[in-house]
């Protein structure tokens, strides 16, 4: 490894360290799952010792929610323009039935953003220090306005009832995520059984689950107005 490499000092060198830590961890993340992805074998891949790369992160768990932070945002840009144009009110709540199957939709296509989403209350959030927490909880709940924000654009909810929906939506990814995605042996046996494919399997329970919230909130919402 090069001595400069270990010598930043200017705020964009250390932006490019950290931007390089970052890159390698989504490299590892592409061949294996983040409770495989030690300090050490990321340190390595990234060739810094792992005194030096927490110089830039205070923990791996800290540089997978970095990780997290920046495909979280990708999602909501990719999502903001699939839901660009509201629909018309439809009868049977059409409307609410094809958000909900758009966002479950999209957001399966997203499987490194589904399996962080998963890890992130038992594993990510564990080893991490006060100002880490701090930072990302705050994104997180800049993530989650906007995600109601989109969803307010598109179905008769106010903010505070949008913002629960869009809680809900990681929470059943978190949950979901798990089932859809289990050991060989479990597989084999739902297999035997006739369940779905994981894929196929996660996409059907979280659109079931979204859209069965979604069109929930929208009656309660229409019968505390008197709509």
């Amino acid at each position: 490894m090069s001595p400069d490499f270990l010598r930043a000092r200017r705020p964009e060198q250390v932006e490019a360290r950290r931007a390089a830590i970052l890159g390698a961890a989504r490299e590892l993340l592409a061949e294996r799952p983040v409770s495989q992805i030690s300090l050490r074998e990321l340190s390595d891949h990234v060739g810094l010792a792992k005194s030096n790369v927490l110089r830039y992160f205070d923990s791996r768990e800290a540089i997978f929610l970095e990780v997290l932070d920046s495909i979280w945002l990708a999602w909501l840009e990719e999502l903001e323009s699939e839901l660009s144009i509201p629909d018309d009110a439809k009868a049977g709540y059409e409307r609410e039935v094809r958000v909900a199957t758009v966002i479950a939709t999209s957001i399966s296509r997203q499987r490194l953003l589904c399996e962080l989403i998963s890890t992130m209350a038992a594993v990510l959030e564990r080893n991490i220090s006060v100002e880490t927490a701090r930072a990302f909880k705050t994104r997180a709940g800049e993530r989650t306005e906007r995600l109601a924000a989109v969803v307010c654009s598109q179905v008769p909810l106010d903010a505070e009832a949008a913002g629960h929906f869009a809680k809900a939506v990681f929470i059943l990814v978190a949950g979901l995520w798990p089932y859809a995605n289990p050991s060989e042996a479990v597989a084999t046996v739902l297999a035997e059984r006739g369940v779905p494919a994981g894929r196929d399997m996660f996409v059907d329970g979280l659109t079931e689950g979204l859209a069965n919230q979604l069109v929930g909130m929208v009656v309660r919402a229409g019968q505390s107005t008197g709509r």
